[in-house]
């Protein structure tokens, strides 16, 4: 790298980019017109910027020519200047960052390196690049920095790097989604964390520029960049180096969940450049799958794959010549009739002039289907083909299930036997290790009567017990969760069970509410094509629809005219799968809180089979109950369901087996953890109750033996008489700690009585709720402090260390909706298990990081109601909402008045910047005009109103 000292400020960066610019373009642009490009390229959106640096792009010169120029040498970016800059200032009226270490390429920033002291976690540096971020008019939005692609973090010891985002993709530790943050690691998932180790292997130049213009992807439906992880990269390459050597077949062993739609999507578009490929096929094994995967290609780019709509349109995409048709998803079922000799429509004989072709074939999930008859007559067909396969459960002899007869002598088929080698390995002990993905909690229901398992005695049991413990696994119905029967018959029966058991329910208590209960099987097929595909790898159900068709068709239709019931939709057994879709998004789609999506639109479980034990992804569904026999490949795939990462909210993958089965589970993880290691028990399934209740013990002993050392009794009401910041944030680390080995047990099913009761004599339910409110409140008056004193340049380093982990603190159960709720049955005195005194709505308050910056405006306004004066839920929201809009108006009045301002042009002012999250520092100047003010005197009132405007901007932005 060149290191560039002389690059300090703004002023500086701009003069080195226009040098850049005008040597890779041959020209020499004028003042004005490097004016104008500025104002081109320069954006807030992080997105738009990153698509202009990676294509080539248009500009009018003053003489009305067009200039078709590109910011780097994006064909080959190894080839640009390198530089290296640090200690780089971005100084404007309100904001004053210093960057320690900036990479440009071309003259662009596009890394960004934060490095800390060892004894500081670099999770402190992830949160300053977040806040430098949020601070308005931050140098991200309004000069060549908007650029940035990759943020890099470091102790020295260790070093951690991330993709720069828009706001609603850059929240770290956030309501609901992690930043996703990652560690480099070499070939072998071997971590390289310090950072002269890193810095040799990620920032070499080629490899940087590589990693931004090969393993970046723009995700188009989401206006997100995505990094790839480096397993990811690995196994890309692995494909691509395999193509260019001819060296044959190959697999890919990337556990469920770690995204191997994105790396096969990858290594699908590397091959489309590639002159000597002629087609790139992407085979899956069933149509929801195929649905799936174009849905997921077309969202990392869009319309880069066209639906397939039947075998003609197959046969036609696979001949045309279009570079669009280049990349095709179908079917092994499609692509096999397609080649069939069979057909009636001469489809194989029109495709033979692909025989000669060089054609790269991918599977994904390397499943029975590969193992038939249409992967031989694909193999067989296109014999200058390379095959690929990705799996997340490779096929060993162990689980194998099909074999082959050559001669005398039987051969199990195996992934390796069909792929030939394994290419590269990423397990899920891996991926646990990596918190890619989550452990297990298994709770094995014991059956004290040993009911038989096809009994209607053993179902109401099972009902009964779900019934009992599904608040408790999914977090108070924040998560959704799947049962999965043994048969057809077995989930119309707990479907009728189900219902029966809540309208029971429902009368005995009123209060009580409803689980939302769906099933999905597939109909009996009776010749309809689209049925017989997705059935093609569901062979429970296939085998069951063989027997009385009809019945099982009526139940089916009942069902989904109690779905159309209760989600006011249109569905019908005759599309069937528009009734599958619609199931998979409010499964997927559950966000929450959300006061947009209340609970009547979500499904709470839903009753299957086969169907989406496999292939189906959501972070929102965290529990499977298990009512049918599993083993190996199909158990894993079913577990793996619920172990997406979402935050600390959503601990582990939560398995309630009514099956009995430990020592299936115990051969699974034995058989897939990649290597033969004991401790893969204590990597795969998390800690048992008695040890994490021990751990409990400890931390709310700690707590004790600290509010005792600061001479204070152990009680919520005692925080507040803590002396100094030393002694609060010992508090908030202490407490945290408490916290978070509480959100674990709240979600452990298998807890007895008694252990239920150490839990609560430890702290009870009314105390706990009260040292969240101390723990908020503390959090809160040190963060107001950190912010304060990087704005006075005075650095607690204790302080700057602290990461309050205030997801922790946000109840999935007590939303916005839910205290609008409450507060309507307060003034209607209402006589139900939700109405309590006002003393309780404010501790409610109090204890939810959800209300952290709106507690205090909802408390004063309950203090403006009078219980009694009934309002409902409505009129208390339009009521809120007015008394919100009367305090705010009332600060900028203030605020105005302080500063001798124009009340309207502040309120404007104020306004445009929550329109666009744009701050513009000419618009704050021109407030100041009409007071007539000197340079020193109008910079002196302009700072002394972004320090009050900026907490009022955080809040309302």
């Amino acid at each position: 790298y060149n290191y560039r000292q002389d690059i300090r400020d703004k002023q500086s960066l701009e003069a080195n980019f226009r040098a850049k610019f005008n040597e890779l373009n041959a020209v020499k642009l004028t003042d004005q017109e490097f004016d104008r490009l500025k104002q081109q390229i320069i954006s807030p959106n992080v997105f738009t910027a990153s698509k202009r640096l990676r294509q080539i792009n248009t500009f009018e010169r003053e003489d009305g020519t067009p200039l078709h120029y590109t910011l780097v040498n994006i064909q080959h970016w190894c080839k640009n200047d390198f530089e290296v800059i640090n200690q780089f200032r971005i100084n404007t009226d309100n904001s004053h960052h210093r960057y320690d270490v900036i990479i440009l390429i071309n003259g662009i920033p596009v890394v960004q390196i934060e490095l800390k002291a060892l004894e500081v976690n670099p999770r402190r540096a992830i949160q300053q690049i977040v806040d430098y971020k949020k601070d308005t008019g931050n140098g991200y939005t309004n000069s060549l920095l908007c650029f940035m692609q990759l943020f890099i973090v470091s102790n020295e010891h260790k070093t951690y790097y991330f993709a720069n985002n828009n706001k609603n993709h850059f929240n770290f530790n956030a309501d609901e989604q992690f930043l996703p943050i990652y560690q480099y690691a070499d070939i072998d998932n071997k971590k390289i964390n310090h950072l002269d180790d890193f810095a040799k292997q990620f920032l070499a130049k080629c490899t940087l520029g590589k990693t931004i213009s090969r393993y970046m992807v723009l995700v188009q439906t989401e206006a997100k960049l995505l990094v790839m992880r480096p397993y990811q990269i690995y196994a890309v390459q692995a494909i691509i180096e395999c193509i260019n050597q001819g060296t044959g077949n190959g697999y890919i062993w990337h556990t469920t969940g770690s995204g191997k739609t994105l790396t096969s999507f990858k290594a699908a578009t590397l091959l489309k450049d590639n002159p000597n490929i002629y087609k790139c096929l992407f085979v899956v094994d069933r149509k929801d799958l195929d649905r799936q995967t174009r849905q997921e290609f077309n969202k990392f780019q869009a319309n880069c794959v066209e639906a397939n709509t039947n075998t003609k349109s197959l046969v036609e995409r696979l001949l045309s010549d279009n570079y669009a048709n280049k990349v095709i998803v179908t079917t092994i079922q499609k692509l096999g009739l397609a080649l069939s000799e069979d057909s009636k429509k001469g489809f194989k004989e029109q495709l033979a002039p692909l025989q000669k072709q060089r054609i790269v074939l991918i599977f994904d999930e390397c499943h029975r289907s590969q193992f038939g008859d249409n992967h031989q007559a694909i193999k067989s067909f296109f014999a200058n083909s390379q095959l690929f396969g990705f799996t997340g459960t490779p096929i060993f002899e162990d689980n194998a299930n099909y074999t082959t007869v050559k001669g005398e002598q039987a051969k199990y088929k195996t992934t390796k036997s069909i792929f030939e080698k394994e290419l590269h390995n990423y397990t899920i002990t891996h991926a646990i290790e990596d918190k890619n993905v989550l452990r297990f909690h298994i709770d094995y229901y014991q059956d004290q009567e040993n009911a038989n398992p096809n009994s209607n005695k053993h179902k109401q049991a099972v009902v009964n017990e779900i019934i009992k413990k599904h608040d408790k696994a999914t977090n108070h119905r924040k998560f959704n969760a799947i049962l999965a029967t043994a048969s057809i018959n077995d989930a119309i029966e707990y479907y009728k069970l189900f219902k029966t058991k809540q309208q029971d329910q429902k009368s005995q208590d009123e209060g009580y509410q409803k689980l939302n209960i769906a099933c999905v099987f597939s109909p009996p097929a009776q010749g309809n094509l689209d049925i017989k595909q997705i059935q093609e790898d569901l062979i429970q159900e296939q085998q069951d629809n063989k027997s009385e068709p009809d019945k099982k068709q009526k139940a089916l239709e009942t069902m989904i005219k109690d779905y159309n019931q209760q989600y006011d939709t249109n569905h019908s057994i005759s599309e069937f799968d528009a009734y599958y879709q619609n199931i998979q998004e409010r499964i997927k789609y559950q966000q929450y809180p959300n006061s947009d999506y209340a609970h009547k639109h979500k499904i709470d479980i839903v009753i299957v089979v086969d169907m989406l034990l496999t292939g189906f992804d959501s972070k929102y569904l965290n529990t499977l109950f298990v009512d049918k026999n599993l083993k190996y490949h199909s158990l894993i795939q079913a577990f793996s369901r619920t172990n997406r990462v979402l935050n600390d909210t959503k601990p582990y993958g939560n398995i309630l087996d009514f099956r009995g089965q430990q020592n299936a589970v115990n051969g699974a993880i034995a058989l897939f953890s990649g290597e033969q290691d004991e401790a893969n028990h204590t990597i795969w399934l998390v800690d048992p109750a008695p040890k994490v209740i021990e751990k409990y013990k400890k931390a709310v002993q700690e707590l004790e033996n600290f509010m005792q050392g600061q001479g204070l009794e152990c009680t919520a009401g005692e925080v507040a008489n803590l002396k100094g910041d030393e002694a609060r944030i010992a508090f908030v680390q202490n407490f945290k700690a408490v916290q978070k080995l509480k959100t674990e047990l709240d979600q452990y099913t298998d807890l007895d009585e008694a252990q239920l009761q150490s839990i609560n004599d430890l702290i009870n339910k009314d105390d706990f709720q009260a040292f969240r409110g101390s723990y908020l409140d503390t959090a809160k008056r040190l963060r107001d402090q950190r912010d304060k004193s990087h704005h006075d340049k005075t650095i607690n380093q204790e302080l700057e260390n602290l990461d309050f982990e205030l997801v922790l603190f946000a109840s999935a159960l007590i939303d916005y909706d839910y205290i609008m709720k409450l507060i309507a049955n307060w003034t209607q005195n209402k006589t139900t298990t939700k109405t309590m005194t006002k003393q309780q709505l404010i501790a409610i308050l109090k204890s939810n990081a959800n209300f952290m910056d709106d507690g205090q405006i909802i408390e004063a306004f309950v203090d403006t109601l009078a219980a009694g004066t009934a309002l409902d839920e409505q009129e208390v929201k339009n009521q809120f909402q007015d008394f919100k809009a009367k305090h705010e108006m009332l600060e900028i009045e203030q605020m105005a008045k302080d500063h001798n301002l124009d009340v309207q042009s502040l309120q404007a002012f104020v306004d445009e910047i929550i329109r666009t999250t744009v701050f513009d520092s000419d618009e704050l100047t021109e407030l100041f005009e009409p007071m007539n003010l000197g340079w020193k005197d109008r910079t002196l009132r302009k700072n002394a109103l972004m320090k009050e405007l900026k907490p009022l901007l955080e809040q309302r932005v």
